[in-house]
C-alpha cells in the first residue's frame, strides 16, 4: 500500500501506519480515546486477546497492532492534523462486527474489505469529513487490489435524525451517495451495503 498521501476533493488522505501513528493518536487522545476508550480496537476483538489487551490497555493494543501491520485507516489531514479517519481491513483483520453471528449465517460471499467504523473531530462534523474519509479508504484499499468492499451503516428511519457523535459508520443515505448497494439489514438500525473497487493502475 502506497504511504504517499491521496488527494480527495482537496483534503489530503493518508494511511495509518507507524509513521502516521501520532497524528491518529492526537486525534483519538482530543476525544478520551473515542468510543469510550476504545481506541478503534473493538472490530479487531474476534478472538478477543482479553488479557493482552488488558494488560497494556486499549492505546498501545492499537499501537502494536498499526506497528505489525495489522490495524488499517484512511485518515483525513486539515494542516499537519487528523480530523477523520475511516477503518476498513479484510475480514480477518476486523472480524468484530456488529451482530457478527447474523451476518455469519446470511452472508453469501466473503468480502475482500471491510469498512468498520467512522470519526470525524467534534470540530469538523457536518461537514462531509466522513465521506471524504469513505472515499481515502476506498482509494487505499484500490491500491491493495481492490475487491468487494462492505460496510455497514446505520439505516435510519426516514426523517428521524441522531447526533453525528453516535453514528461510528455514518448512514446508508451517505453510503448510497458514494455508490454503494443496499444488499441486506442487519441487527436493529444497521445494514450492509457493498461496492466494488477496481485496483488501481500501476504508474508506469
Amino acid at each position: 500500500m502506497s504511504a504517499a498521501a491521496i488527494d480527495v476533493d482537496g483534503h489530503r488522505v493518508v494511511p495509518l501506519g507507524p509513521g502516521t501513528w501520532d497524528l491518529f493518536a492526537d486525534l483519538a487522545e482530543k476525544h478520551n480515546g473515542v468510543w469510550g476508550g476504545c481506541w478503534c480496537t473493538y472490530f479487531h476483538l474476534y478472538p478477543d486477546p482479553t488479557e493482552e489487551r488488558r494488560a497494556v490497555g486499549h492505546r498501545e493494543f492499537k499501537r502494536q497492532l498499526v506497528l505489525a501491520g495489522r490495524a488499517h485507516a484512511a485518515l483525513v489531514l486539515d494542516g499537519d492534523a487528523a480530523v477523520a479517519w475511516a477503518q476498513y481491513g479484510p475480514v480477518d483483520e476486523v472480524a468484530n462486527i456488529h451482530h457478527r453471528k447474523q451476518w455469519e449465517r446470511e452472508a453469501v460471499r466473503r468480502p475482500d474489505f471491510r469498512i468498520t467504523c467512522l470519526f470525524v473531530d467534534r470540530d469538523h462534523r457536518r461537514s462531509g469529513m466522513a465521506s471524504v474519509a469513505v472515499r481515502g479508504a476506498l482509494a487505499l484499499i484500490a491500491d491493495a487490489g481492490g475487491g468487494l468492499v462492505e460496510s455497514y451503516p446505520h439505516d435510519l428511519p426516514p426523517g428521524k435524525k441522531t447526533s453525528a457523535s453516535f453514528l461510528y459508520n455514518a448512514t446508508r443515505t451517505m453510503y448510497e451517495q458514494l455508490g454503494f448497494t443496499y444488499d441486506r439489514p442487519k441487527g436493529q438500525g444497521n445494514c450492509v451495503m457493498t461496492t466494488y473497487v477496481e485496483p488501481a493502475v500501476p504508474v508506469g
